[in-house]
């Protein structure tokens, strides 16, 4: 049996993330649309524009290895995925609902940093710098992400859930 490498886990795991991003990519719209908040809606659509280019950047990736770009089940997603369409399905028509979904949006960009970190870092230490490059882009995007749902949050939606009650 070969040992298995540093590389190998780096594919391993950028396949994972490739798979969970075209997920992301699928689930964004239906979030758009449940958002009663116009503002968490635009945030919504506005992440699906940026997740759209992580997927071409993942493939750049993809394509910078040699490899082929394709995905690996990502359980881990698909349960935080999960999660949120409970969330759509359960809150529908609560004030709740758009406190639910940023929870639901925070769980994925948490999920994203700490991959897209990971693999950043596993990029520097096997020298792929033009790599390293890319993923720490898509990963100061995510943070930023993180950032406007916070604010979303603290600034009006949590509020507008509680203050209907």
């Amino acid at each position: 049996m070969k040992t298995k490498t540093l590389d190998d886990l780096f594919i391993d795991l950028l396949k994972d993330v490739y798979y969970a991003e075209r997920k992301i990519l699928k689930a964004l719209p239906k979030m758009a649309r449940g958002a009663k908040s116009a503002d968490l809606s635009a945030a919504f659509e506005q992440h699906h524009e940026e997740t759209q280019t992580h997927v071409e950047r993942l493939q750049e990736v993809f394509d910078i290895l040699g490899k082929p770009a394709r995905g690996k089940t990502c359980q881990a997603i698909e349960g935080i995925l999960d999660e949120g369409e409970e969330v759509l399905e359960s809150f529908k028509g609560s004030p709740a609902l758009d406190a639910g979904l940023v929870a639901s949006a925070q769980a994925v960009e948490h999920y994203e940093i700490s991959r897209y970190g990971t693999l950043r870092n596993w990029a520097e230490i096997l020298g792929q710098r033009e790599i390293a490059k890319i993923l720490q882009d898509t990963l100061n995007e995510e943070e930023a992400t993180d950032g406007k749902l916070t604010k979303l949050a603290e600034g009006s939606v949590n509020k507008a859930a509680l203050n209907a009650a």
